[in-house]
């Protein structure tokens, strides 16, 4: 993607790239687009690069994203759906998201808590921060999910076969 200048429709939520923390870019601000993946975009505001979650793409100028998710008839989380928003989650850096990718272990629903084990590409990837905050937002938006525990595992140590077959394939990884 090239490189573009955009100015905020409103004030938007964002999170700084790599450490994640949370920062409100205002409205009308002038922006430097650098990344779109997954329905996120990464964008430089005063300096510093920020994540923007594709459900504010409108504070762009762009169509959101919109998670929807029918809610079960007792009003406990799906499963199902739990690893359809896990779906949505793209590495920063890959244009694949985290289950094809194989970073997603384990995934357990307990009553209302979603417990998800999860790895990264490599131990001392700087978007860990990142990725642990969009998997807690993300599945957070699934209906009956009241609170997302996700832990960092890295035993075992992630590896291309770890990915799907199309994963490999997309990034050309397949051999």
């Amino acid at each position: 993607m090239e490189k573009r200048m955009v100015v905020t429709q409103r004030a938007v939520d964002a999170r700084l790239v790599p450490v994640g923390t949370p920062v409100t870019i205002p409205a009308d601000a002038f922006l430097t687009l650098t990344q779109s993946l997954g329905g996120n975009y990464t964008v430089v505001f005063n300096g510093n690069m920020a994540r923007i979650d594709g459900t504010d793409a409108d504070a762009l100028g762009f169509e959101p994203e919109k998670l929807e998710f029918e809610p079960t008839a007792d009003g406990k989380p799906s499963e199902e759906h739990v690893w359809d928003a896990l779906r949505t989650i793209f590495d920063p850096e890959i244009p694949v998201n985290v289950v094809d990718l194989g970073l997603i272990y384990d995934m357990k629903l307990e009553g209302h808590t979603a417990h998800i084990n999860m790895t990264l590409t490599a131990p001392g990837c700087g978007m860990g921060p990142v990725l642990v905050d969009d998997i807690k937002y993300r599945v957070g938006k699934v209906p009956g999910v009241h609170e997302v525990e996700v832990e960092l595992v890295f035993d075992p140590p992630w590896h291309r076969e770890m990915m799907s077959e199309e994963a490999q394939l997309e990034t050309g990884m397949f051999f």
